[in-house]
């Protein structure tokens, strides 16, 4: 056990980040960003030792959006005062974009990781990876449908990553998937809220 431990110090560490982040997106913390860029670096050498590009290349994309999602929680333009962003809904126009920023995104990375990895889960892969690219971008809008693409992503990956034997992750994500049905409802709860 001490053995699989050291030689997996990474993945542990990334896993008690992702609990961190986990926590601060449940809260609506503005902290929740700090953990989203250092858990991409550590993410970024596990995903690559593992086989799963699609997953070490959306890293590099968490690490720049996760700078994104700081500076529009606290400085958004438009806003008259220093209040924060607030949670809303998805605007109803947004969703054909969203969906077709999704299909592009996991025909274009499924079709490179088919032609150009050695992965045995090119589109599975790539399905996680492009809901992903919209999920994080919805997060960073304060948008509390987020958790719904997050809902399918963390389940999808949960299985993925037993299958690639990162268990570690794999419990993490199991977790994250019943917290992001809690945090849909929690910050349905909390746009109620700050309505009235």
């Amino acid at each position: 056990m001490i053995e699989y431990l050291t030689a997996n110090w990474l993945e542990i560490l990334g896993t008690l980040t992702g609990i961190l982040y986990l926590y601060w997106e449940y809260q609506a913390d503005v902290k929740v960003w700090i953990a989203g860029i250092i858990m991409p670096a550590i993410s970024i050498v596990v995903y690559f030792e593992a086989g799963l590009y699609a997953d070490f290349g959306i890293n590099i994309y968490y690490l720049l959006a996760a700078i994104y999602g700081w500076c529009v929680w606290k400085f958004a333009r438009g806003r008259k005062t220093q209040a924060e962003l607030p949670i809303t809904h998805t605007p109803r126009q947004l969703y054909l974009w969203l969906a077709v920023v999704f299909a592009i995104s996991f025909v274009v990375i499924g079709e490179v990781l088919v032609r150009f990895t050695n992965s045995d889960v090119p589109w599975w892969d790539s399905f996680t990876t492009a809901l992903s690219i919209v999920g994080m971008w919805m997060l960073a809008r304060k948008f509390v449908e987020q958790w719904i693409a997050w809902i399918a992503v963390d389940a999808v990956c949960t299985g993925l990553y037993i299958y690639k034997e990162i268990y570690f992750y794999a419990a993490l994500y199991a977790l994250y998937t019943f917290i992001a049905v809690l945090g849909y409802r929690k910050w349905q709860h909390l746009m109620h809220a700050s309505k009235q």
